[in-house]
This record gives structure tokens, sequence and C-alpha cells, in this order.
């Protein structure tokens, strides 16, 4: 074969392959062209904006953990947030939105998230995100309060409950676990066969060290965003992709994107070794919700189920055609949620301080308009 002629045919194949990309790069821009021309009820939602007074807690390690106080100082219970892997604190935007009028709430970015210093990759455990959670308590809860945790945060939850049981029943007086495991994170099926599935988990902790060590480069590529990253969480992190807002996703997914590779690759052993399911006894102690998606495929129904039989006195609700950020999904049903556990948690404390705690109850849409129905008081 002529030398002329090779050019050409690997001309002619790179060609083919430069205009399948291409091709594909227009159908996924055509796609993600047509999901933002739909209409979007949250397009004018202020993501990232809503504020409280912003406070610095440093650890016994010297991590500074990033934290927001919000609500009136006198409210009777503190409300704590504990958010998920490679989320922040602004992932509670719904539920601050709801009961920042009526409660003292307290969100932070746990270590290495969010606006918290970074640490070495030994320390990025959840039995240390425990710990930081029980200094946070101490520096900045000074009377009873509810736990509140998504994903990776409720793992933080279980390790403070493993490791302070003392203070459940008399501090902490009610939790709430949102879309988390107890432990048997790496038995995941992410909805594969099982053989399959067995050689995805193998592969993974090797792959993901290797992107920790590639972090810089691959951050460079992330910062901007692109088309397949929205399509990617559109389609696994939301239950049904056609009523999802488009805004919530792109919210999300910067996030995530904010997250440095080297923090996804150090938590991501502590997250698949979690086994905290003989610290459950300890939150039977208290009034416990649990909270779940029934399309979540990251923390799938079963393992809150899981939680469920261990903890006999938690009340478990599915949420029906929500994923694993149902709380930016389904907001109006978590918060109906949180507001049932708020007043289980009065009424178990009906003769002490939490006594006086205001309602927070009922239907979603009472629970969407309590910003608006406190402003209308005070006019």
């Amino acid at each position: 074969m002529s030398t002329r002629r090779r050019v050409g045919i690997a001309g002619a194949v790179f060609g083919t392959a430069s205009a399948t990309l291409a091709a594909g790069a227009l159908a996924k821009r055509y796609a993600v062209g047509r999901i933002r021309l739909r209409p979007d009820l949250e397009v004018s939602e202020p993501f990232g904006e809503l504020r409280g007074r912003q406070v610095t807690v440093k650890t016994s390690d010297g991590v500074e953990l990033y934290a927001e106080v919000d609500g009136p100082e006198d409210a009777p219970l503190t409300i704590v947030f504990c958010h998920g892997y490679t989320l922040n604190l602004d992932s509670w935007h719904y539920q601050r939105r709801a009961l920042r009028d009526t409660h003292r709430l307290v969100f932070w970015d746990q270590r290495c998230h969010g606006r918290s210093t970074r640490t070495p990759a030994e320390d990025c455990t959840i039995d240390r995100l425990g710990a930081d959670l029980a200094e946070l308590l101490k520096a900045l809860v000074p009377g009873p309060c509810v736990l509140v945790g998504h994903s990776m945060g409720g793992m933080t939850v279980m390790a403070l409950a493993d490791s302070h049981p003392e203070l459940f029943g008399d501090k902490v007086r009610g939790v709430a676990l949102i879309s988390t495991s107890a432990g048997k994170l790496a038995e995941l099926t992410l909805g594969l066969p099982a053989l399959i599935s067995k050689v995805v988990h193998w592969a993974a902790t090797p792959a993901v060290s290797v992107l920790g060590r590639r972090a810089e480069l691959i951050d460079r590529g992330r910062q901007a965003g692109n088309d397949v990253s929205f399509l990617a969480l559109r389609y696994l992190g939301f239950g049904d992709p056609s009523t999802i807002s488009p805004t919530v996703v792109d919210f999300a997914e910067s996030m995530i994107r904010s997250t440095p590779t080297d923090v996804i690759a150090d938590f991501y052993p502590a997250l698949m070794s979690h086994d905290k399911l003989a610290a459950l006894d300890v939150l039977d102690k208290v009034p416990t919700e649990i909270i779940v998606g029934d399309k979540d495929w990251l923390t799938p129904p079963d393992h809150s189920k899981s939680i469920n039989a261990g903890l006999p006195s938690a009340r478990l609700t599915e949420i029906p055609g929500a994923s694993h950020l149902v709380l930016l999904e389904k907001p109006d049903a978590v918060n109906e949620t949180l507001g049932e556990l708020l007043k289980r948690v009065r009424d178990a404390d009906a003769g002490g301080p939490i006594g006086a705690l205001p309602e927070v109850g009922g239907s979603p849409e009472d629970l969407r308009s309590l910003d608006g129905s406190a402003e209308g008081e005070a006019s």
C-alpha cells in the first residue's frame, strides 16, 4: 500500500472519528438547550444567597470549620444541618427558607468541603467528622437541638452517636437521617448485574486514587462545567429528570464541581468502609425520622430500611419519584417530614424546655409560606 493511500485512509478514519465526536457534542448541546427552554419555576430562586451570622469553629486538630447561625437566637430549639458528600451547607436552601423564622438554625461545611479548611487524607474519616460535629455542638449550640444529616452528613450523626452516646436524649432531642446508610455501601449493585457490580467496586478504589493524584489537572477541566456533567447529574441525582428544574440541577452541579477532586478521592474509602449499625441503638433514645427517595441508587431504600430495623421507634418515609438529592428535588415532602419530627420532639418533651416550640408541622404549602406569613404578622 502506498504512503499516500495510508495517509488518506488514516485521514478518513480520523475525520470520521472527529465528525462522530462533534455530532455527539452537538447532540448534547441540543439536548441541554431544549431542556433549558422549558418553563423553569425555580429560575428566580436565590440559591446560595441565603446567609446567616458567619462563624468559624476551630477543631482540636486545627481545622477551621465554616458555619452559619440563622434564625432567632432566643428560639428554644436549635436545628443543626449536616450536608452530604461533595456538597456544602447551601444544599439546605429549601429547609433554611422554611424554618429560619421559627427556629435557631446552624449550618456548617464539613471539613474539606465548602469554606472549611483542608486536611490531610488520613484525617478524612467518618469518625473524624463525628468528632467535628461534637466540637461544633459545644461551640455553637448552648441548649437542646435536633440533628439533620443528608448522605455523608447522616453518617456524621451516626459517628457522633457512636462516640458520644451521652449527648442523645439530653442535648440531642431528635434526629433526621436523609438518603444515608449505616454501612455496606461497597456492596451496592448500582443497578448493575451482580458480577459487573463486583468488578466496578473492585476497580473503583484504585481508580479514585489515581484521580486524586491527578487532581490539579482534572480540576482545571471541571471548573467551567459542561453539558455532560449537567446531563449526568440530571439523570443520576434526581428521580424524574423530565420534571426537575434546570436551575436546581445547575445549583447542585456547581456545589459538586467546587469540591476538589482530591477531596472526593480522600473521602471515598471512608464512605465505602463506613459501618455504624452498632450505634443505631443510641439514636433509639430520641425521635428519629428516616427519609429516602424510592429511586435513590446511591443510598437505596434498602439501606434506610436496614437503619429502620435497628431503630424500632424511628419512622421511615419513602418519597415517590425522588433520588439521592431528595432535599432539593422534593423539598416540600422533606420539610413536611421535618415538621413532623419537630412535633414528635415537642410531644416527647411536653413538660420540658422544648414544650413551648412553635408549630412547624402541617402541609407542604404551610411550610413553604412560613417566611411570608411571618412578614405579614410583623407588618
